[in-house]
């Protein structure tokens, strides 16, 4: 392999030649002058192009050093602590440790009886070991090892020596301990009769304290901390490189296979974890780097969970390691900020959770359409439940919610929603499939009719041909933004006949109707799909249309690529990897330019129905509540099926084909039938008895319904 730069390169053997043997080299041959050509040698590489551009770039420095220096750049110290120097730091620094001094004050406040009795238990047991310690200090216990050794080597004047010794010392310590006895005799009886209350408590306790200390275990301590100082994995340069050259990402002892840094070794803004931009070997990519996520983990010892790894998009061998100081998952984002129940826009985005590095997420929903998929109880639908209360606190927003599991999450939406349906049982409210199909029809014709009306508004009103918030907020225009909210929405494409229908409408209403000004926010357990034949291909042709993806825990990385987008995992994002423990925690794709890993806000049942009581309050103020939470009448009108079909087979033929009796129906009927199939109407008329039977058109024959069993079918229900 040859190296970039031997365009600068010089044949020293060459020159010398030519030197040399002028005649060697030719009538025409240049003089070279070596001085010159021994400057371009020792040109620095970092001056080496290819092309005339720079080879490389020179690595940018990181941000705050992981040590930083205890001095200021000329090398003192501040005279005065930053945080003791200005009002402001005074008074943060004395709020600080008056609240760690009164958590601790509490902390043992509470477990103080349990102290005491602790304490009363060892300073008992302390009381026998002082006693004991002081018995084998007058019986001097140490000397009898040397007494019995002076007896082993048979030598009667050292043990008669230290024996003599061992009696006087007896003697004398004797006199020590009956003195001490004498004195704790007569003190005890005079201190509790002369003594002060405060100064009989302060000894009492300081003599408890004390045999307790003597008593209670080296492992044992009676006071527990009131906090505890976490354990840390302070990440440094060496210990990175040991990890990635444990996980096979490259070779110390190659040239071209080591690791490189291609910043300082920094901190987190947020001070919760350490950064730094790794080169990889050449060869080495970006996706080496993520299925060798665990080895590197395990090489910083460190769980997985702490480590993230995001593409730089300079380079497929670069990326930036971020090792957090402890799993920034485990703990929950904390109460949805809706909870002060003001009204919201939803022209600006959704607050929806905190990142990883505890920075705020917020969701688009102008424009969008939000898929959101996981495994049961992982907080799929509190996830997008916070997405509607977001859109419910706008009173401006009409709302429909569609609930195919039926469950209680979503029952308190019948405050404010235009239109809704909760699972598949008849209610009072109808049929929820057929309420369903009514308001995907309703929302298909309104989109259709938006974008002829836009087209035809003055450039001055209307600058893009699209729909602005003046226009949605203004009634005259009648076009205000609709959020369409489904939760198991594979439920609607598992339904029979109709769900042929309610597919085509969500394929076309996920496609076209974000740019109208009416988003979709779509939750399901099943991300892999329902069914079979044409309603499979437009459940897969409704999820894949979707711009924002949410993937909470999911059982495998192929599920994950479904919810997320397919390569989404070998850009390493992989939602299976997501611990079981963790509840309303998902990978954010599509949201913005980063791919978080997001803790959703947490709104419960309670924080729900405060939220909705309030926006149905600010849609009553503005004047906006309509539709089935404002007690409208909107069931769908029932059609006369076999009427309308007997309608439209022409006087004097005999029958139709299906296909055609579909196609007559939407043109004439477009308000009823506009995407109906030659499946569905057929499934309908059949199912009042009318045959299935082959009617010829131009010499072909296809399957349609006679005229006269239609006559008959209507004459039965009449008889009925």
């Amino acid at each position: 392999m040859t190296s970039p730069h031997e365009d600068d390169r010089f044949d020293w053997q060459a020159a010398e030649n030519d030197l040399t043997n002028p005649a060697a080299a030719g009538p025409d041959a240049e003089v070279v002058d070596l001085d010159d050509a021994r400057a371009r040698r020792a040109r620095p590489a970092a001056d080496a192009t290819h092309f005339d551009l720079p080879l490389d770039e020179t690595p940018q420095r990181g941000g705050m050093l992981v040590d930083p220096p205890a001095t200021a750049p000329n090398g003192r110290r501040p005279i005065i602590p930053a945080g003791w120097s200005g009002w402001q730091n005074i008074k943060h620094s004395v709020r600080q440790a008056a609240e760690l001094a009164g958590y601790r004050a509490g902390f043992h406040a509470v477990r103080s009886p349990w102290y005491a009795t602790q304490a009363a238990f060892w300073a008992t047991v302390g009381a026998f070991r002082l006693t004991g310690r002081q018995l084998r200090w007058w019986w001097v216990t140490e000397q009898t090892g040397l007494r019995q050794a002076a007896a082993d080597a048979n030598d009667p004047a050292m043990w008669h020596k230290l024996h003599r010794e061992v009696k006087a010392t007896r003697a004398w310590r004797g006199v020590v301990l009956l003195a001490e006895a004498v004195t704790l005799a007569v003190a005890a009886p005079l201190a509790w009769a002369t003594a002060p209350w405060w100064a009989l408590t302060a000894g009492a306790g300081l003599a408890v304290a004390y045999l307790a200390h003597v008593g209670r275990p080296d492992d044992r301590p009676i006071i527990t901390p009131a906090t505890v100082a976490g354990r840390f994995r302070r990440v440094n340069p060496d210990i990175i490189l040991r990890a990635y050259y444990a996980a096979g990402l490259g070779n110390p002892d190659k040239p071209h296979q080591r690791v490189e840094f291609g910043s300082t070794m920094a901190r987190d803004p947020s001070g919760t974890g350490s950064q730094v931009s790794i080169d990889l070997p050449y060869g080495k990519t970006f996706d080496d780097a993520v299925k060798a996520r665990g080895s590197i983990a395990s090489g910083l010892d460190v769980a997985v969970s702490q480590v993230f790894i995001t593409r730089d998009p300079s380079s497929h061998r670069r990326h930036t390691l971020w090792v957090a100081d402890r799993d920034p998952l485990a703990q929950g984002a904390g109460r949805t900020p809706l909870l002060r129940c003001k009204p919201t826009d939803i022209w600006q985005p959704a607050p929806f959770g905190l990142d990883e590095r505890g920075n705020k997420v917020s969701v688009d929903l102008m424009w969008n359409s939000v898929l959101i998929g996981a495994q049961p109880r992982q907080g799929k639908t509190f996830a997008a439940r916070s997405l509607a209360l977001y859109a419910a606190l706008d009173p401006y927003v009409k709302l429909t919610v569609l609930d195919g599991g039926g469950k209680p999450d979503w029952r308190k939406f019948a405050l404010v929603a235009d239109r809704y349906a909760f699972g598949l049982a008849m209610t009072r409210d109808g049929d929820p499939a057929e309420i369903v199909l009514d308001a995907l029809r309703e929302i298909k014709a309104d989109v259709q009719d938006r974008y002829e009306r836009l087209s035809r508004l003055p450039v001055d009103v209307c600058p893009e041909g699209k729909l602005t918030r003046e226009i949605a907020r203004d009634p005259k225009y009648n076009m205000p933004v609709r959020a369409v909210f489904l939760d198991e929405f594979q439920e609607y494409f598992d339904l029979g006949d109709i769900s042929k229908e309610i597919a085509s409408l969500l394929v076309y209403l996920v496609k076209v109707a974000p740019a109208a000004g009416v988003m979709f926010v779509d939750a399901t357990q099943r991300p892999s799909g329902v069914g079979g034949g044409q309603v499979a291909t437009q459940f897969i042709s409704f999820r894949d249309n979707h711009q924002v993806r949410f993937s909470l825990r999911t059982g495998s990385w192929n599920v994950s690529d479904l919810v997320l987008g397919a390569g989404a995992n070998s850009e390493g994002y992989d939602s299976s990897t997501l611990l079981p423990s963790y509840k309303g925690v998902g990978i954010l794709r599509g949201a913005s330019d980063a791919t978080p890993t997001v803790r959703t806000y947490l709104a419960d049942a309670d924080d729900a129905e405060k939220i909705l009581i309030a926006a149905r309050k600010l849609r009553e103020a503005a004047g906006t509540l309509s539709g089935m939470a404002a007690g409208e009448d909107v069931a769908r009108e029932i059609r006369d099926v076999l009427a309308d079909v007997r309608s439209v087979i022409e006087r004097g033929e005999t029958g139709a084909q299906w296909e055609e009796i579909a196609a007559r129906l939407a043109a004439r009927l477009p308000e009823a039938y506009a995407d109906v199939t030659a499946e569905s109407i057929s499934a309908q008329v059949r199912s009042f008895g009318v045959r299935s039977v082959d009617v010829k058109r131009s010499g072909k024959a296809l399957k349609g319904a006679k005229a006269d069993d239609i006559d008959a079918a209507i004459t039965r229900r009449k008889a009925a």
